[in-house]
C-alpha cells in the first residue's frame, strides 16, 4: 500500500506541474522604441512599393502577351480630318 501511495503522489505532482506549465504566462516583450517603429514602417513601405512595381510589371507583361497572341497591333495615332482625301 505504501508503494501505491508514493506512485499516486508522484503522478499527481507530475499532473499538477504539467497543468501549471501549460497555463503559465510568458513575460511581455519589451516595448518598441520610436526608432524601431520607424524602421519597421519604412521596411513595410519599401515592401509595398516593391510589390506594386512587380504587380505593374506583371500586368504590362500580361497585356503584351494578350496582344501578341490575339494579333492586336497598337493603333497608330488618329489622323486629323485635314489629312484625309474625303474619297470613299
Amino acid at each position: 500500500m505504501k508503494h501505491f501511495s508514493i506512485a499516486v503522489a508522484i503522478a499527481a505532482g507530475i499532473a499538477i506541474g504539467s497543468i501549471a506549465g501549460v497555463h503559465a504566462a510568458l513575460p511581455k516583450p519589451p516595448a518598441k522604441t520610436e526608432a524601431e517603429k520607424a524602421a519597421e514602417a519604412e521596411k513595410a513601405a519599401a515592401a509595398t512599393a516593391k510589390e506594386a512595381a512587380e504587380n505593374a510589371k506583371a500586368q504590362d507583361k500580361a497585356v503584351a502577351n494578350y496582344k501578341k497572341n490575339k494579333g492586336i497591333v497598337d493603333a497608330p495615332a488618329k489622323t486629323s480630318a485635314a489629312t484625309t482625301s474625303g474619297k470613299k
